[in-house]
């Protein structure tokens, strides 16, 4: 009812028998789609997963893949055995607003290919994100102590360990 993700189950027992990542193949096929709309999604191991030894390497599922979903999986304690079954994955939807939001780019940078059934690789046009400089991340603040205060406008940083004011 309210889960975010829906469970992936491993299609064949896998044994991992090194630290090595492997790809397991699940019962879930592409496309995701929810009625008539095409949805990519987001891979992430299950806490249960992680409780096991099993680390899932989180992905991206393209809205256009139409291959069998694979996790990519390492333990850092082998031998260990995952059951045909298991349920250590999970899929969290997402709408694909990437089409929406890029602008066409010239043919030799973007050369779009289709995703099909090809998995672990990037079919993906480049993209450039870019800050106006007109248009800075600023906040208004006001500074008090006692009965002063100053308002100002500050440029907000979000890397940043220390604050100062001038």
């Amino acid at each position: 009812k309210g889960s975010l993700g829906f469970d992936l189950a491993t299609a064949v027992e896998i044994t991992m028998i090194d630290i090595q990542a492997v790809k397991i193949p699940t019962m879930a096929w592409g496309p995701l789609h929810e009625s008539k709309y095409q949805l990519g999604a987001l891979l992430l191991g299950r806490y249960s997963a992680s409780m096991k030894g099993i680390i899932v390497i989180p992905g991206l599922i393209d809205a256009d893949f139409t291959g069998q979903i694979q996790i990519m999986a390492y333990t850092l304690n082998p031998p260990l055995v995952i059951p045909s079954g298991s349920r250590i994955a999970q899929l969290i939807p997402l709408a694909n607003l990437s089409a929406q939001m890029l602008a066409p780019l010239p043919e030799e940078v973007n050369n779009p290919e289709e995703r099909g059934n090809q998995g672990f690789g990037s079919t993906g046009g480049v993209v450039c994100l870019t800050l106006n400089m007109k248009e800075r991340p600023v906040k208004v603040i006001t500074a008090t102590h006692g009965s002063d205060s100053i308002t100002f406008k500050a440029l907000l940083d979000t890397g940043a360990d220390i604050t100062i004011l001038s």
